[in-house]
């Protein structure tokens, strides 16, 4: 028996037992749809383009309920399952790259939702890459850790929207004085990371190493468009491959130029190609603070850690606008410089927000990554804060932001090994002023 028969058997034997929590899980979709799933399994090498078909359908179905909000479990972990076995359905080298393709969507759209399925999922992808595209992964290679030049003039940013910096602590805070002091307020750690792998041994500032540790065919969802604010803004999924030839890298050739500026924004890519391993997560996402005076409606995400981590990588000049997010976050610069600047809750009326809303009301947190047609806006600024005093449109159409917003705002550059916090309902934005790799812990 091939492996792939092994692991559709296995498969069919956990979703036919009522007693499994997988089974039960899919039920909330309907008993018709796990009897399509089931037969689809049973029938797949028989008749092979039917249940190929079937699973099409069960993908969209799923896909389709998840993007009109339907709520449970069951939709993700019916897009997830019926994605691993359509992946297997009649493999062979030439359509390897679809396989791969299909089960990182499930990571990228579905959370690769399910006990055990993230594993199974990364575990297939390796094989699929090591017998059909003659990749060999080495978890002991050596990487060297290549240094980005630092252009004149480059190591601080000034901003004429801001009349102060963000502080910086000399140390760290003790875990019981961060919970109780120092997480009402924004502060600066500098080269707080300049230890972890992710910049040493590991490094995310060498294409040959992002290349290396998630292998060929791999795809991940970006931004198109330098500004999520525009019209033209839009997302879609891209090979990783040609997504890195389009940055400055260190020990890369820039081969690619892109027509419009790409983002890689808001996406567990540290899930997606096992870089976990690279960081090492700061014991204050598990202080539990309280909620701030300032934003009293804050709660945890709802995930079961109650830490949601994505990365954020782009070019030289992507921004993000300034917008508020209802979590406390752990900002680390790994890769580039980033300019900051943040504004407190209290300025909220001066903010432009889309919408005309409340600024301080928040969303439950979705992953943009799901290729939803927009992102909210109700939490973003219609201000540009990176406009300088020559742009007067800025200035004549938001007038009460630079009489009222400027004098309390604050701003940073922060380089490669710098961590930044923000309590949550707090403005920021970000411009990346080389190209940039960061991490955000949402706790």
């Amino acid at each position: 028996m091939s492996w792939i028969d092994e692991c559709l058997r296995l498969l069919l034997e956990e979703l036919s037992d009522d007693t499994q929590r997988a089974t039960s899980q899919l039920l909330g979709c309907g008993q018709e749809t796990v009897a399509l799933l089931l037969s689809s399994i049973k029938t797949l090498k028989i008749h092979s383009q039917q249940s190929c078909e079937a699973l099409d359908f069960l993908i969209n179905t799923s896909y389709e309920k998840m993007s009109s909000g339907a709520s449970g479990s069951c939709w993700p972990r019916l897009y997830t399952d019926a994605s691993i076995i359509r992946s297997l359905a009649s493999l062979d080298r030439p359509s390897s790259r679809a396989a791969i393709a299909r089960l990182d969507r499930a990571i990228i759209i579905a959370g690769a939702a399910g006990e055990g399925r993230l594993d199974l999922i990364l575990t297939l992808i390796r094989r699929i890459q090591t017998e059909y595209l003659t990749y060999t992964h080495d978890p002991s290679a050596k990487f060297t850790t290549p240094q980005m030049d630092i252009a004149p003039g480059l190591l601080s940013f000034s901003l004429e929207s801001s009349f102060h910096d963000i502080p910086v602590l000399d140390t760290p805070p003790s875990f019981t004085t961060f919970q109780t002091t120092f997480s009402k307020h924004p502060f600066v750690l500098r080269n707080y990371a300049n230890s972890w792998p992710a910049i040493n041994e590991h490094p995310w500032s060498s294409a040959a190493y992002l290349r290396s540790i998630a292998g060929p065919a791999r795809i991940v969802p970006v931004e198109v468009g330098a500004d999520y604010r525009s019209d033209d803004w839009t997302q879609q999924f891209m090979n990783w491959d040609e997504f890195l030839s389009t940055l400055e890298l260190v020990d890369n050739d820039h081969s690619v130029t892109a027509e419009k500026v790409l983002y890689l924004a808001q996406h567990n890519l540290l899930m997606q190609f096992d870089l976990s391993r690279d960081i090492i997560i700061p014991d204050y996402v598990y202080t539990c603070p309280s909620p701030p005076s300032d934003y009293p409606q804050y709660k945890p995400p709802g995930n079961d850690e109650q830490l949601v981590i994505n990365g954020w990588l782009g070019p030289r000049g992507t921004i993000s606008p300034a917008h508020t997010d209802p979590y406390f976050n752990l900002y680390v610069q790994i890769v580039g410089r980033k300019t900051i600047w943040l504004a407190p809750p209290s300025v909220n009326k001066c903010m432009y927000a889309f919408g005309g809303g409340d600024a301080q009301s928040v969303h439950e947190f979705s992953n943009p990554a799901s290729n939803k047609a927009s992102p909210s806006m109700s939490n973003t600024s219609r201000v540009d804060v990176f406009a300088t005093v020559k742009d007067g449109e800025q200035r004549s159409r938001f007038p009460e932001f630079w009489s009222n917003v400027v004098p309390h705002a604050i701003s940073a550059t922060l380089e490669p090994g710098d961590m930044l916090f923000i309590p949550p309902g707090w403005w920021h934005a970000m411009r990346a002023e080389e190209t940039s790799l960061s991490v955000s812990m949402w706790f």
